[in-house]
């Protein structure tokens, strides 16, 4: 019977790319890797990896071989979830990942509550981008990751991968609050005041904009939605961290599209208050989904069961 230690260096390498980066997220060193997928190679009978230039590329075996070690790993990531459910515990080590903006207003509650309820459960946590959450799941770097989906660009599903709806976060555009527009609402807030709103996104064609990357899920729909109404978009800052937009267009220097959550985080963390900005007028109403996404062999585990409840108890939290 092949090694399944063996068998999982090659399902890293498969992942990874290259030895080095298997043996990094490892934490080995590469000539043991080599070694012992050389031994993995002699129980097999076949050749596992071809050189291509400086990398490797795995053979139609390793292939064959990656394929079925995915399989046994979830049977085994099953198990362990059907015998922790049946001693009814919630304890060990759960390590999950989330974007910028659910680290500042959802994570730190639900780590208060599980510290609370569950105090024989460990939790790490990692500030990671949107768009590498599925593929670090999948690379099993982490437990469960909070993703986003934007309107313009749904996310496909990944095989073996359940995902779990919190709820959507509406998307906004903001403007400095001097440049504001005082209206009447249809339904004024209590004691009659009017409803401070900006300008629609046609209206802001010649602002300087702050915008994620474009090859991020929000930069690519931020810059559709800009092309939608009839413009191209003045992108004079790109970043990910979306409080530093908001602080941005707080100060005067930008509009943006950002996420409500953004405008909680940056409330949070830097004091930048709602007032600071106007919200416009979108087009068209859109939201962005936000889910919790775990591998499907560990969803009876009950510590990842209690991470989605407080995760859950705290995104609907008033």
């Amino acid at each position: 019977m092949y090694s399944l230690k063996r068998l999982r260096l090659l399902r890293e390498v498969s992942t990874r790319g290259s030895l080095a980066a298997a043996a990094a997220a490892l934490g080995q060193d590469p000539s043991s890797v080599s070694h012992q997928l050389k031994a993995l190679e002699a129980e097999v009978g076949a050749p596992l990896l071809e050189r291509v230039g400086r990398g490797v590329r795995l053979t139609e075996e390793a292939l064959i071989l990656v394929t079925r070690t995915e399989a046994v790993l979830s049977e085994l990531e099953a198990a362990e979830a059907e015998i922790a459910e049946a001693r009814h515990e919630v304890s060990g080590t759960v390590r999950i990942a989330a974007f910028q903006t659910a680290l500042h207003t959802i994570v730190p509650g639900a780590l208060a509550r599980l510290n609370r309820d569950h105090p024989d459960l460990t939790v790490e946590t990692t500030h990671i981008r949107a768009e590498d959450g599925i593929p670090s799941l999948l690379s099993r770097d982490f437990d469960l990751v909070i993703e986003e989906n934007y309107p313009s660009r749904p996310a496909r599903r990944a095989e073996g991968v359940e995902t779990e709806t919190l709820g959507d976060d509406e998307l906004c555009l903001i403007t400095p609050a001097a440049g504001r527009e005082l209206v009447a609402s249809e339904r004024p807030a209590a004691g009659g005041e009017p409803t401070a709103v900006g300008p629609s996104l046609a209206e802001c064609a010649h602002h300087s904009w702050a915008m994620e990357p474009a090859d991020t899920h929000a930069g690519h729909w931020s810059r559709a939605e800009c092309r939608r109404a009839g413009f191209e978009p003045d992108v004079t800052t790109e970043s990910s961290d979306v409080v530093f937009l908001v602080r941005l267009v707080a100060s005067g220097l930008a509009s943006a599209l950002v996420p409500r959550l953004a405008l909680h985080a940056a409330a949070m963390s830097t004091g930048t208050e709602p007032t600071e900005v106007a919200i416009g007028r979108l087009p068209e109403p859109a939201n962005r989904r936000i889910s919790t996404a775990i591998r499907r062999g560990s969803a009876r585990t009950p510590r990842i069961i209690a991470l989605r409840d407080a995760l859950r108890a705290e995104f609907f939290r008033p």
